[in-house]
């Protein structure tokens, strides 16, 4: 079994579908417009980090040294991690998948994995596989799974040369060699966790930036070998995605265009300077509060209203919303994350056409809300108290206007000269999106 295991990676290295030609299957192409009309998922930061309550990043922030760092395993013991449990509150929520890192940049896996004893079956007390357990848990729930996966180490010591980061954390240097044996090593995670957790709906890769400074945006795409690194994962499993969150145009073999804490066409995060939005399916990530993973203080959350209004733009802009929640070192998902979840899966159960399998509105955004569509029905997202919403004729009757949370009728006019207007009912402040759905005889 094991020799024809390291056969099929052995025979998988060797893939060298041209990257320029990189032509989507049937399989790829389905999932794409599938995943398009998605809309929410679920992101999950959660490692051995936590135990620190620091984010993420705190090995490298902190310069804690590598052999140090790593016997924080020896401690990790999440008694209360319960899959069904985040499952049914994801479930709840309204999010279609969630996106789990397997492995993030200090190199610890968060799955079974034979290529080394650093990961959370292996390595701590712990000794059960999360990935196994959630994997199982979404798909009882009709929930897809997606997996980060950091191209960035901390821990290994083949990630040679170093990039920008992880100077403080005392590896030695390195040697000749040690790219590639890093790279193999690569390969052959992404091949454990695409053969075996089932169906996975995309793989997340968090950028190439660490060695940005050094190579250009084509030495980048060679120097971390994504042409074989994205055909081996189209091979394993044609209908698994590939987004790269490197903040620059896509490369081919890609399918998702990321964008990090801003909607797409806007760079107020400072990410994104000179990014285009492509044809791909679009996503934008962004925290529940203000870090991506658990930190006990100093990470305020968003308000509800804040949460749907994010919502709403990302869908406007025809992308989905990917939000983070950092779970506790016990298991367990944080109570104001969890209530702010809950509140977002109920404004979903009441507003979701909405939402999901919309596309950008033909309305511009405005300074009342934004706009989605889907057939012939348009949603005016109304973000911002006002009595009246202005939008340029149509050329398509309006057989119907109503607010979208009871039905309620709402007046308008239809006239060329004057254009369409809609006059908004008085609501409840408290209301983060107040929808009202416009219907017209043909399809927008």
């Amino acid at each position: 079994m094991k020799r024809t295991f390291l056969a099929i990676i052995a025979s998988l290295l060797c893939l060298t579908v041209s990257a320029q030609g990189y032509v989507p299957t049937e399989e790829c192409l389905k999932a794409r417009q599938e995943f398009n009309q998605e809309r929410f998922g679920i992101f999950i930061h959660w490692g051995i980090y936590s135990m620190l309550a620091d984010g993420e990043w705190v090995q490298n922030r902190k310069n804690i040294d590598y052999e140090e760092y790593a016997l924080l395993a020896n401690a990790f013991y999440p008694a209360k991690f319960n899959a069904d449990e985040w499952a049914a509150l994801f479930r709840e929520a309204g999010a279609k998948y969630v996106t789990f890192t397997s492995r993030h940049h200090d190199g610890f896996s968060m799955f079974k994995t034979a290529t080394s004893d650093f990961n959370i079956v292996d390595g701590t007390p712990f000794g059960r596989d999360v990935v196994k357990e959630l994997a199982d848990a979404l798909a009882k729930n009709d929930i897809k799974l997606h997996f980060y996966y950091s191209h960035l180490d901390w821990h290994r010591l083949d990630y040679w040369p170093l990039g920008r980061e992880g100077h403080g954390v005392g590896r030695p240097e390195g040697k000749d060699g040690d790219w590639q044996s890093y790279l193999e090593f690569m390969r052959t995670q992404l091949t454990e966790l695409l053969t075996n957790y089932g169906p996975i709906g995309a793989i997340w890769f968090d950028g190439y930036w660490d060695k940005k400074n050094d190579y250009s945006y084509k030495e980048l795409y060679d120097v971390w070998d994504m042409e074989a690194e994205y055909a081996l994962i189209h091979k394993l499993q044609p209908s698994c995605l590939v987004a790269n969150n490197h903040h620059v145009a896509p490369y081919p073999g890609e399918d998702i265009q990321p964008f990090e804490r801003d909607v797409p066409g806007e760079n107020t995060s400072g990410y994104l300077t000179g990014t285009k939005v492509s044809s791909l399916p679009l996503e934008t990530c962004q925290t529940i509060n203000k870090d991506w993973g658990y930190k006990i203080v100093g990470s305020p959350y968003k308000t509800i209203k804040e949460l749907i209004t994010l919502l709403a733009r990302t869908a406007s802009k025809g992308a989905n919303l990917l939000l983070n929640v950092g779970p506790r070192p016990d298991g367990t998902i944080p109570d104001k994350s969890a209530a702010l979840l809950r509140e977002m899966g109920a404004w979903l159960k009441v507003n979701g056409e909405s939402i999901y399998g919309t596309v950008a509105g033909c309305v511009p955004e405005s300074e009342w809300g934004v706009s989605t569509q889907n057939g012939n029905s348009l949603y005016l997202h109304v973000l911002k108290g006002t009595d009246k919403i202005e939008i340029p004729y149509i050329d398509n009757k309006i057989v119907s206007a109503v607010a979208l949370q009871d039905g309620t009728p709402v007046k308008f006019s239809q006239k060329k000269k004057t254009g369409i207007v809609i006059d908004v009912p008085a609501f409840d402040e408290s209301c983060p999106d107040y929808v009202v759905k416009l219907s017209f005889r043909k399809a927008l």
